[in-house]
């Protein structure tokens, strides 16, 4: 069965993964001043951070419109079996709404909220295309999409809370305190929201391999996971020392670099860094080939 897997922008994917594996990509929409931008087309988490280094005003998200969807939906359906769309959560976004929608005209079309964003989207869109892959039709690949969306562990560590400030999702008077005590806080994502975890303090390389080994010591290990490093740009030595703890650990078969879009751009700012990963799923192993 021919079945073509698309998500939007936010995914986060690396390149050679989208092409492997044939995911396209719908952009959302950057505002950058009075311009509307296509995500990852037009602008990049370079322009923002200079935007706004600038003394220009934090970007926003613009989800992805109904006719947009309809358009893209209509161009894979006559050419496909199936078409699995996977969005940003709906929690962040009415991408997954504005796509439900346009999915109304066909009988083909299939839209799953992700629950997450960034590369914890990403992973469920790269599951969906293994399973196609495998030979898995639409009604035995959504179930099974659902579950391990449960299960995606997505979190990131912020450098600096005036960008997550300025758009909204913490006090002004709280990132200032957290700004003078150095700390660097664990955003997690649970049930479609963003939550704070642990608050880290002291320079990111330290902070970075505390984060590592709190993220993985809840699980066993098992090698046939994988891990997403995602980050727009950021200090490489608190990379290095994310590499580094990620490889003594020992239990990822493969780590992804991946850039991080406008979106966590926007939201989060320079420095961002998380890893991404789906546990090792002793019933369903082989999406992870």
């Amino acid at each position: 069965m021919d079945i073509k897997i698309l998500t939007d922008s936010t995914c986060d994917l690396p390149r050679e993964v989208m092409e492997e594996y044939d995911i396209s990509v719908i952009p959302l929409h950057i505002n950058l001043g009075e311009r509307s931008l296509l995500d990852g087309e037009e602008v990049t988490p370079q322009d923002i951070f200079a935007h706004v280094a600038a003394g220009g005003e934090l970007p926003s998200t613009a989800a992805i419109n109904l006719s947009r969807f309809q358009e893209a939906f209509a161009g894979y359906a006559s050419g496909h079996d199936a078409v699995i769309c996977i969005t940003i959560g709906s929690g962040f976004s009415s991408c997954f709404q504005n796509a439900s929608a346009a999915a109304g005209d066909f009988s083909n079309v299939y839209v799953v909220d992700s629950q997450k964003l960034s590369a914890g989207q990403g992973i469920a869109a790269l599951s969906a295309a293994r399973m196609a892959r495998q030979g898995l039709s639409p009604e035995e690949i959504l179930p099974r999409l659902q579950t391990l969306i449960s299960k995606i562990d997505t979190s990131f560590i912020l450098d600096r809370l005036d960008y997550m400030s300025k758009s909204g999702r913490c006090s002004s008077v709280a990132a200032l305190g957290a700004n003078l005590l150095k700390l660097k806080p664990c955003i997690e994502l649970k049930d479609g929201q963003m939550t704070v975890g642990k608050k880290y303090r002291g320079a990111m390389p330290k902070v970075m391999r505390q984060y590592v080994w709190d993220r993985l010591e809840k699980y066993e290990k098992q090698q046939e996971t994988e891990v997403f490093v995602t980050h727009p740009p950021a200090n490489p030595d608190a990379l290095l020392a994310t590499w580094e703890a990620l490889a003594v650990d020992g239990r990822f078969h493969k780590i992804w670099d991946a850039d991080a879009g406008c979106t966590v751009a926007c939201h989060c700012g320079p420095n961002t860094i998380g890893i991404i990963f789906l546990p090792a799923q002793e019933e369903n192993p082989s999406i992870y080939t």
